[in-house]
């Protein structure tokens, strides 16, 4: 069942958070949909404005769409994460998609208002909901890089006021995560007091946190221990935050991060104890069931495992 990110986060808010998976290949669109049909749970497949550049737009929404086939019981939206107008319009008018986010989160208040409004009326028209940003997250994430620097926390008091002059589904906040795989560094973790000032001006409105990766250590000890050279000094979020910040309003969760390093384990491991194999499918296999455990793992987590059948929509 194919649905827009407003219809999950009504049934959601409060009780259970949704992944929001970025993906990039066809391995990682099975294991997605093989673990949430496994699970009974719900699910958002996103994919970058970095992602079709590489793979193309048709076919990523070709393999997505051939994924629900596969995968007939599953209940997902399409969202297409960090994009900008150019990408949001040639979207919206191709189809496919029934959630997009404008991130106009560097420009001032005024100028994020006037462009993520647009951005609503134009995507309403078409039943496509609408995610926005207020405050700037630090990290790398796909071509987008932002040092610490330039991040600033979310200010609550402007977000009762951006909801109210852009009428955006839902928004995603800076409360201490960051993109890539060095996040945490600093081991300053979320800041709760912003979620829940956040959660009490705007009550059941829906909030988004980017930079959800875990950044397990075992997989970057693994990574390492396999010819890798990632840093081992930074965490994610932790598994008692996400916990703590569902009930105070966070429906959303996006991970890439977490499948990158995943994929990365796989084949460094795969070729360094089978240096006489040159073929892509082996590890891809491999992959795709270790991708399968990994979100069966976090539908538990979010809390979201076998809530598929709160959605009867006709």
């Amino acid at each position: 069942m194919l649905l827009t990110t407003k219809q999950l986060f009504e049934k959601c808010y409060g009780r259970y958070a949704i992944p929001a998976v970025n993906v990039f290949f066809m391995e990682e669109i099975h294991g997605l949909f093989a673990a949430a049909q496994e699970a009974e749970a719900p699910f958002i497949v996103q994919t970058t404005p970095f992602a079709r550049d590489y793979a193309h737009p048709d076919m990523l929404l070709s393999m997505i769409a051939a994924a629900a086939r596969i995968y007939p019981d599953v209940t997902y939206a399409i969202h297409m994460d960090h994009g900008f107008e150019e990408h949001i319009f040639q979207a919206i008018e191709a189809g496919g998609y029934t959630s997009v986010m404008i991130d106009a989160s560097h420009d001032d208040f005024d100028q994020n208002v006037a462009r993520t409004r647009e951005v609503v009326a134009r995507a309403h028209a078409k039943n496509i909901s609408v995610e926005a940003e207020l405050g700037v997250l630090a990290g790398v994430e796909d071509d987008l890089t932002v040092d610490a620097a330039h991040s600033f926390y979310t200010n609550p008091q402007q977000v009762e006021d951006f909801v109210k002059a852009t009428d955006c589904d839902s928004l995603a906040i800076a409360v201490g995560t960051s993109h890539g795989a060095y996040k945490f560094s600093g081991g300053q973790g979320l800041q709760f007091h912003i979620l829940e000032e956040i959660q009490q001006r705007l009550p059941g409105f829906p909030l988004v946190l980017h930079g959800g990766s875990n950044v397990i250590p075992e997989v970057v000890e693994r990574i390492n221990a396999a010819g890798g050279n990632l840093k081992t000094d930074a965490k994610g979020v932790q598994e008692d935050e996400i916990r703590k910040a569902i009930p105070l309003g966070v429906c959303k969760i996006n991970i890439a991060t977490d499948t990158r390093l995943l994929w990365t384990m796989v084949n460094r491991e795969f070729f360094r104890d089978k240096p006489e194999e040159f073929a892509p499918t082996t590890p891809g296999k491999i992959f795709m069931e270790e991708y399968k455990k990994f979100m069966l793992k976090k539908f538990d987590l979010f809390g979201c495992t076998g809530k598929a059948g709160d959605f009867t929509f006709a």
